[in-house]
């Protein structure tokens, strides 16, 4: 069985690689990236079954990157899990067409449940 796979869209490298550690402790297969412009090309290639969204996160921002997905076609059903600390994330995530959202700064079992739902 492949494993599933996870592409994590955040600016905070520690934050990164934590994710990281826990995702593929639980035998995920993770990606990274620190920037969402080119979300198309990295979602194409990679091919996850779950992304995790920053809102702040340089060049379009998260809204924005999401929203790019979910135009389009072939990506629409990719889950998204808006991560961030904005006070807003209700409102940010319903706008950005996410899937759910996680409050920063979580607790990482609850980050596990969400991406269980979803997979």
């Amino acid at each position: 069985m492949s494993k599933k796979k996870i592409l994590i869209f955040d600016d905070d490298t520690t934050i990164l690689e934590v994710i990281t550690i826990i995702f593929e402790e639980n035998g995920f297969q993770v990606e990274i990236s620190e920037t969402s412009h080119d979300i198309l090309e990295r979602v194409a290639d990679y091919r996850p079954d779950v992304i995790l969204m920053d809102n702040w996160i340089p060049k379009i921002g998260g809204v924005e990157a999401t929203r790019l997905l979910k135009s389009h076609e072939e990506f629409r059903k990719i889950p998204v899990i808006y991560v961030t600390a904005n006070n807003d994330i209700v409102a940010l995530a319903r706008q950005a067409q996410a899937d759910d959202y996680v409050a920063k700064p979580f607790n990482l079992d609850d980050l596990e449940e969400k991406v269980a739902k979803y997979i």
